[in-house]
């Protein structure tokens, strides 16, 4: 049995595409009272000057991969792995086994703690958790909200492209939350998923 679906409190993932609305749910969530981790942040600490991670992207990648300072130019490693499919998968197969165990070490298992990751799918993560919910939105939807917040259009059609279809995300999910409204929709829509999400804490504990 895995950590997540047999320890106590609850394991959720959260997912979904460039500009579906992911990190607004994990935001709304959080607000909720629940324990929220951001994968990238945990990368960002990965990538800091002599972390495992950095020394990983050294390896696969060459030093010019690293700043001065030792830390990863995320710039030039994003340029890099988003232009070439084999470049960004071995970088997944190298990082994620990290993010996970930073993500163990810190999580906890008390209540209910999600953690937000773009590709929480393609990493793997699914065993380890109880429940994983993605956020989905129409393409061109996605590509005009991106293009919103100030991403050039060009690379947002090329990280719209790097990530597929999502249609492996979406068989994996357990809920599909669709973001193609306003905010108070989607606020309605993460105060259901809370109240199912207690509901199955209570039953998992129950069950003890």
């Amino acid at each position: 049995m895995s950590p997540g679906a047999g320890g106590p409190g609850l394991r959720v993932g959260l997912t979904g595409g460039l500009a579906a609305g992911k990190s607004t749910v994990a935001r709304l969530l959080a607000e909720q009272g629940l324990i929220v981790f951001d994968a990238d942040r945990l990368v960002a600490e990965l990538y800091g000057p002599g972390q495992p991670g950095a020394e990983r992207v050294r390896e696969l990648f060459g030093d010019s991969m690293l700043g001065r300072d030792g830390a990863v130019d995320r710039g030039a490693l994003a340029a890099t792995v988003f232009r070439d499919p084999g470049a960004l998968a071995r970088l997944e197969a190298a990082i994620h086994p990290l993010v996970r165990d930073r993500f163990e070490e810190i999580a906890g298992d008390v209540g209910i703690v999600v953690v937000e990751a773009t590709r929480l799918v393609e990493a793997g993560w699914g065993d380890e958790l109880d429940l994983v919910v993605t956020v989905e939105a129409p393409a061109e939807l996605r590509l005009e909200r991106a293009v919103a917040r100030g991403m050039d259009r060009e690379e947002a059609r090329r990280r719209l492209a790097a990530q597929g279809e999502g249609e492996a995300r979406r068989r994996r999910a357990d809920v599909v939350m669709v973001n193609d409204g306003d905010l108070a929709a989607l606020r309605a829509r993460v105060n259901e998923l809370v109240r199912d999400l207690r509901r199955r804490l209570l039953d998992k504990e129950v069950r003890g």
